[in-house]
């Protein structure tokens, strides 16, 4: 077993008075280079965005991007036409292809919007750009994985241009859940988005990390109530 610890204070900052992020990855003016990528995963960006404000129309080529919001809400609209709301208790995905211009706006006038937002390198290249989105039941989380991203669309996930796998649970305290890999090769990044666990001998808090590579399974024992997003992805 390989593995890397992504600590939450480790991660890279931006401030920008309407927008607030942290990098997990070497992401616009932060720049590490020993953390440019986890296999195909090449971003994860965790962004406070002020009422009201947003990112303006700008493009995207040949990469997989999946938007979880964690509060709040974003608005949506691109150069296919799509134009939507997506808030917690959703997913969003965009293929970016061959190229797609969007905007992401926090449409209310009062409320901060928190969200992850995920680049995972294609397994296809120029391919038509797609989007899409999903709502879960938020029981369907508890002290088990939901599947939301796949690349075959299996139980109502989004589909995604490569060989990857996200999952979400929220886990009660003194749990323990595993996790099996979908597929031989791939590697394990595992967010904690709240609470506390313990993994591969590592204790993990709110918004650490961990990547795990070279098994097929996991076991994690949940500390404090925990909401965790695991990605399978493919390590090359």
């Amino acid at each position: 077993m390989k593995k890397v610890i992504h600590t939450a204070d480790s991660r890279g900052r931006a401030e920008h008075g309407w927008l607030s992020s942290h990098f997990s990855f070497s992401f616009a003016e932060y720049y590490n280079p020993e953390r440019i990528h986890f296999g195909m995963l090449r971003v994860l960006n965790d962004d406070t965005i002020q009422a009201g404000m947003g990112f303006g129309m700008h493009p995207h080529n040949n990469m997989e991007i999946i938007t979880i919001p964690l509060s709040g809400s974003l608005e949506h609209r691109d150069s296919m036409g799509n134009g939507s709301i997506i808030k917690a208790g959703e997913v969003q995905y965009m293929c970016a292809g061959t190229g797609v211009r969007h905007s992401e706006f926090n449409p209310s006038s009062t409320d901060i919007a928190t969200l992850l937002q995920i680049w995972v390198l294609p397994k296809l290249h120029n391919i038509e750009p797609r989007y899409d989105q999903i709502a879960f039941n938020p029981e369907n989380l508890i002290n088990q994985w939901l599947l939301v991203v796949s690349p075959d669309g299996i139980d109502n996930s989004l589909i995604i241009n490569q060989n990857a796998w996200f999952s979400l649970t929220k886990t009660q305290k003194d749990k323990r859940i595993s996790y099996k890999n979908q597929l031989d090769g791939n590697g394990m990044y595992l967010f904690v988005i709240e609470g506390e666990i313990n993994v591969a001998g590592q204790l993990l808090k709110k918004r650490d990390a961990i990547g795990i590579s070279e098994t097929e399974s996991i076991d994690i024992e949940v500390i404090e109530e925990a909401y965790l997003l695991l990605m399978e992805i493919p390590m090359r």
